[in-house]
């Protein structure tokens, strides 16, 4: 059946159709907003070199992959980056890039070659007849692409059912704006052309006289243009690969941006036809960094040996040592940088307590119902298939469930009310009054807020007995959590209280696709409460005390709140005072310190009240600061302030017979956190391109994302808001640190045999750094499975 797809085509076209699914995966993906999760925007060039990158990104959108050379001069002037940083990047730099320290120093006191991309047809046209088509094309690709998108704020679907080429095609010919604008016989032109996609890209191809060397980077340019209406239809290829499956719609996207092209290049082909052929040519050579651009490229390397260097006498310093008694309580927590802040604050309450660091979704890749839901929520990391399913409630809260349900219909309809086309004028006149009791609450931060289901959710999936034990032996084991346990062990997943928020879910947790991780947390503690699964974890030397309580838990990373959900199974009263307390007091602490950082936030009293107000453009800083994810035992960084910037996941390799846990965190937990560290790098070098712009101007569309204004190209990637305070960056823009305790040979190993993590540490996306004994770095990861002294 796949090979009919391609049936037709010549050779020169089977090569532009293979050249349009490579561009299509060169795009990162976007996910709706109701689970919106960090994506790498840089997924689809990995395998290149940073300045590589800049010279891509300079050609297809007049942006760079680093920062300005203003950004590097400051950080030497004031001594951040020192001669011996820059002398290091130096050693490492490509062919081409500065000889010498002072080379490099003036590359960093030199004026920012802007170079801006090479120009659309749709651009050419503009500048030929005074007409903005790429401010038309824009706005008209997003009226439709908002409808086609929508999920569920529409109140009718646009051409339900129909491929994402085929619905615009029909949009587009009973679309009369571009003729008003002065593109003749638009409308019956693409009512004409070829109903496929790949045939439409064919077709278009021959009239603007492309061959498959200038598509390459001229397809990624046009759907960069497109901007999240491009990344969105990636995240469905992107669902439908983890599958098994193959969805088109990326490149029916670029198929439709390719018709405006030849459309306007056949209007206006008398004006242009000689500055396009010049741009086909551009498009064509090869891709090659300026000396500029190596420049910044190996200044980046700097900034980032730097930060290296600072963190490395952060974790040299003296920590603060567990007690080898048993522990009081034992919480484990995400490995979300901002947990890092809670954690040093809860052990620095009570030496007896011992924290731990896991993925929030800790192993169990759930897809979840909620109470009275029918919607799936697929709450586990966007690179895996969901292993299992669970809902809240059961049998015996089916009235409950029924009354909910009810109730939420009676919202639903309501809510559509609003919105209808015979009621929407007349509206806020009739029922205004009745609203004046919400906006005070609303303004005065009482807003009721919706917690987490009060009833324990229970695993649907009819699971062994073994297979529960399986399941236990190998998520305590990946958590180093196989001994001395606790009276009180709380399993703490994160989630975030905000009003008002669009982006509301990108600041819960990313490991459980964009929902709050109480959910996985209570249903690992049911597990491990199991008596059966008990009895099969001692018989593989796993032996869980019998007055050991597992008990899950949510940490509120906006107020730094930790609520235990005792309802869930009867704790020891003793441990669960105790817990209370020193959670109270460190979340205290955690406010108190998290308020220097947030902009008007006074002191720690200041931190909670963000959560409940609608006008907060920055409720809590999220993962901004991101710097470097470490896997040690905790005792190499208990006690050491890491500033909320790290990644902490507790990792025992003596404990690892064959690596198995050290290639799971390899190829699971560092790659999630590489996409959240470069898509906060992304948003901050460029903004424009990889930043959602500014959150005061943003209108959701779709209910799958917003535009700036009143339509146009959705925005992906992180608001200006959450990088920036006002007045200077939040966020540094460093490639992460992975710091890891283990043997060299086991990395490498688990290098040879994974070709894409490999490229993220051999392209510098990620830096590798192994640390000793005594957490100390002692290598760091060069190149070609090579190693070089720290």
């Amino acid at each position: 059946m796949k090979a009919d797809i391609y049936a037709g085509f010549s050779g020169p076209h089977l090569e532009l159709i293979a050249v349009s699914e490579t561009a299509a995966r060169a795009i990162p993906p976007l996910w709706p907003l109701s689970a919106t999760v960090a994506v790498n925007p840089y997924l689809g060039q990995t395998g290149k070199s940073l300045g590589e990158v800049s010279a891509l990104m300079s050609r297809t959108a007049g942006a760079r992959a680093t920062m300005p050379p203003a950004w590097y001069a400051a950080r030497i002037e004031d001594g951040t980056i020192t001669d011996g940083d820059l002398a290091a990047a130096l050693a490492v730099a490509p062919e081409g890039a500065p000889k010498d320290i002072a080379s490099l120093k003036a590359a960093a006191r030199a004026e920012e070659e802007r170079a801006p991309a090479l120009p659309t047809v749709a651009e050419l046209a503009a500048e030929a007849s005074g007409t903005d088509w790429p401010a038309l094309i824009e706005e008209r690709i997003g009226a439709w692409a908002a409808g086609y998108f929508d999920q569920g704020q529409a109140l009718w679907q646009l051409t339900d059912g129909r491929g994402a080429f085929a619905s615009w095609q029909i949009f587009a010919s009973r679309d009369l704006t571009p003729e008003i604008a002065g593109l003749s016989g638009f409308a019956g032109d693409i009512a004409r052309a070829p109903e496929s996609a790949r045939g439409a890209l064919a077709f278009a191809s021959d009239v603007l006289g492309l061959g498959a060397d200038a598509a390459q980077t001229y397809f990624h340019q046009l759907l960069l243009g497109l901007g999240g209406w491009a990344q969105l239809a990636r995240q469905r290829l992107w669902q439908a690969e983890l599958g098994g499956e193959v969805d088109p719609i990326t490149t029916d996207m670029l198929s439709i941006r390719l018709m405006w092209e030849q459309a306007l290049l056949t209007r206006y082909k008398s004006a242009i036809a000689g500055k396009w052929a010049d741009v086909r040519a551009a498009h064509a050579k090869p891709i090659a960094p300026s000396d500029a651009q190596l420049a910044l490229a190996t200044l980046q390397e700097a900034a980032e040996r730097a930060a290296q260097r600072e963190l490395a006498g952060r974790l040299g310093g003296d920590g603060t040592a567990l007690a080898e008694t048993r522990p009081a309580l034992q919480a484990a927590f995400c490995i979300d940088v901002r947990s890092e802040v809670y954690r040093r604050a809860l052990e620095s309450v009570d030496p007896e307590i011992q924290t731990l660091g896991f993925a929030g979704f800790f192993g169990l890749t759930t897809a979840h119902h909620g109470f009275a839901s029918d919607v799936r929520e697929a709450r586990l990391p966007v690179l895996l298939n969901n292993g299992v399913t669970s809902r809240t409630g059961g049998p015996e809260d089916a009235k409950a469930d029924m009354a909910a349900r009810l109730a939420a219909r009676a919202a639903r309809a309501w809510g559509r009310f609003k919105l209808a086309a015979v009621s929407s004028f007349a509206f806020v006149e009739a029922t205004g009054p009745i609203y004046v009791g919400k906006l005070a609450r609303d303004a005065l931060g009482l807003h009721q807020q919706h917690g987490p289901d009060s009833l324990p959710p229970r695993l649907t999936t009819d699971m062994t007995l073994e297979g529960k034990v399986d399941a236990a032996e190998k998520i305590l084991g990946a958590m180093s959590l196989t001994r001395n346990f606790a009276p009180l062990v709380l399993i703490a997943g994160h989630g975030a209280s905000v009003v008002n928020n669009p982006h509301g879910s990108a600041l819960q947790c990313g490991a459980c696709g964009g929902y709050s991780g109480e959910v996985n947390a209570r249903l690992l503690a049911g597990l491990l409460n199991t008596a059966e699964v008990r009895i099969g974890l001692a018989e593989r030397g796993i032996d869980v005390p019998a007055d050991t309580v597992f008990a899950g838990a949510l940490h509120d990373t906006t107020t730094d709140e930790v609520t235990i959900f005792e309802q869930d199974s009867p704790l020891p009263r003793t441990a669960l005072k105790k817990a209370r307390s020193a959670l109270r007091t460190a979340g205290t602490l955690a406010r108190t310190e998290r308020a220097q950082r947030l902009p008007r936030a006074k002191s720690g009293a200041d931190v909670a009240a963000r959560s409940r107000d609608w006008s907060e453009t920055r409720p809590e800083w999220a993962l901004a600061g991101c710097s470097a994810f470490i896997a040690a035992p905790r005792a190499r960084t208990r006690g050491k302030d890491l500033k909320g910037r790290a990644f902490l996941h507790d990792y025992n390799w003596q404990a690892d017979k064959g690596f198995g846990v050290l290639e799971l965190i390899l190829t699971a937990p560092v790659v999630v956190a590489s996409w959240i560290s470069l898509q906060y790098y992304g948003s901050v070098t460029a903004p424009h391109v990889f930043g959602a712009g500014n959150k005061l101007l943003h209108n959701v569309t779709g209910g799958v994302g917003v535009v700036e204004g009143n339509g146009g190209m959705l925005r992906g990637g992180l608001p200006w808001q959450s990088v920036h305070d006002g007045q200077a960056l939040a966020h540094d823009p460093l490639r992460l640190a992975v710091c890891i305790e283990a043997p060299q040979e086991a990395i490498t190993d688990i290098l040879r045999r994974h070709d894409g993590v490999r490229a993220l540490f051999d392209n510098r996306w990620l830096h590798l750094i192994v640390l000793d004994a005594d957490g100390r770095p002692s290598a760091r990861y060069a190149k070609n499975l090579e190693w070089e002294a720290f």
